[in-house]
C-alpha cells in the first residue's frame, strides 16, 4: 500500500540489456513526491529505457524500483501518472475533443466527468478554438499541446514529461513553464527530460545528471548553481608573483595582460580577493563574478563526448 512518505519514484540498481546491449547500467535514484525533478544525460545515455522501465512498457534485468509506493509495472498505478512521450504518434483522423475522450475512456473516466476535463484540458494548452479540428491538420506545436493535455487528464500524481517543450514558439515553452508550476503548487510530482537547459534550470527543483545508464550526480539545482563560479578581474600590474599568490584561492587561475580569470567554490572570497590585490598594488578596475549555468555544469559533469 502506497503511503505519501514514500518516495514518487524509487529505483535501486537498475539494469537493462537487450542482447549484448547494456541500454542501463546500474540506476539508482529517489524522486520525491511533489517536487520537479530533471533527468538530464547525452544521447545514448539510457534516459528513454529507464522511463519505459519505470512506466512499466518494458522490464528491467536486474534491480528494483517503485512508482508511487508500488512495485515497478504494477497496472493500477499507471491509472496515477500521466506522461508525454517525445515522439508521439497521435491518431490524426480525430479531432482533439475526440481524441481526449478516447484517452479519457481508456482511463475509465465516466462521461460527465469528461464533459467537464476535456473542455478544461484543451483550454489550459490554448487549443480551446481548435476543439473539432482533425490532429492530421495540427502543426507540430499544437500537437505537443494536446499531448500534454493528455498526459494531463487523469489528474495524475506523478507526470512524465520527455521533451515537452521541443516543438513549442517562446509563447508554448512559457505555457508549459507557467502548467509545471501549477503542478507543483498542487503537489504533483513532475519527471522532467528536455534538451532545453535553460527551460530545466527555471523549472526544475533538483537534477539527476547521468551516462551509461549511471547516475553521475544528483542534486538540488539551487546547491548546484549556487556552488562554483568563475570570476573575471580586469586590471592593471598583475605581476606574476600577484598571479601566484591568487593560488591560496583557486587551483584554476589564468591571466592574459591586464585580464584574469579566476575559479572559486563561492562569492564569499571576492573581499579577500579585492584586498589582496590592492595591498600588492594592483589597480582593480573591475571583478565581475559569474555563476555556472546549467550547461556549463553539465559538460563539466558528463563531459563533451555527446550532446543531450
Amino acid at each position: 500500500m502506497s503511503t505519501n512518505s514514500e518516495p514518487a519514484i524509487r529505483v535501486t540498481g537498475l539494469r537493462k540489456e537487450f542482447g549484448d546491449k547494456v541500454a542501463v547500467a546500474n540506476l539508482t535514484l529517489d524522486v520525491e513526491r511533489g517536487e520537479v525533478f530533471g533527468f538530464l544525460g547525452p544521447n545514448g545515455a539510457g534516459k528513454t529505457t529507464a522511463v519505459k522501465m519505470l512506466l512499466g512498457l518494458i522490464f528491467p534485468s536486474s534491480g528494483s524500483g517503485s512508482v508511487l509506493g508500488e512495485p515497478l509495472g504494477d497496472h493500477r498505478t499507471r491509472a496515477k501518472i500521466g506522461f508525454l512521450p517525445e515522439h508521439f504518434r497521435f491518431h490524426d483522423w480525430l479531432t482533439a475533443e475526440e481524441f481526449l475522450r478516447l484517452h479519457g475512456s481508456l482511463y475509465h473516466m465516466d462521461g460527465a466527468g469528461l464533459d467537464h476535463r476535456v473542455p478544461e484540458m484543451l483550454e489550459l494548452v490554448g487549443l480551446a478554438p481548435y476543439a473539432n479540428k482533425r490532429l492530421r491538420a495540427f502543426s507540430k506545436g499544437m500537437l505537443q499541446r494536446v499531448g500534454l493535455a493528455q498526459a494531463l487528464l487523469n489528474d495524475p500524481e506523478l507526470v512524465i514529461l520527455d521533451e515537452p517543450t521541443s516543438g513549442l514558439d517562446p509563447v508554448g515553452r512559457r505555457m508549459v513553464r507557467d502548467i509545471i508550476r501549477t503542478l507543483k503548487e498542487k503537489g504533483t510530482t513532475v519527471f522532467l527530460n528536455s534538451h532545453l537547459l535553460s527551460e530545466v534550470e527555471i523549472t526544475c527543483d533538483r537534477v539527476a545528471f547521468i551516462k551509461h545508464g549511471e547516475v553521475l550526480q544528483s542534486s538540488s539545482l539551487q546547491s548546484l548553481v549556487a556552488g562554483e563560479l568563475t570570476v573575471e578581474v580586469r586590471a592593471r600590474n598583475l605581476r606574476a608573483e600577484v598571479v601566484a599568490g591568487l593560488g591560496r584561492w583557486s587551483e584554476n587561475v589564468r591571466a592574459d595582460g591586464d585580464r584574469l580569470t579566476m575559479t572559486l567554490i563561492g562569492e564569499q572570497e571576492l573581499p579577500e580577493i579585492n584586498r589582496y590585490l590592492v595591498a600588492m598594488g594592483v589597480d582593480v578596475y573591475s571583478l565581475k563574478p559569474n555563476q555556472l549555468s546549467l550547461e556549463d555544469l553539465f559538460i563539466k559533469i558528463v563531459g563533451t563526448d555527446g550532446g543531450l
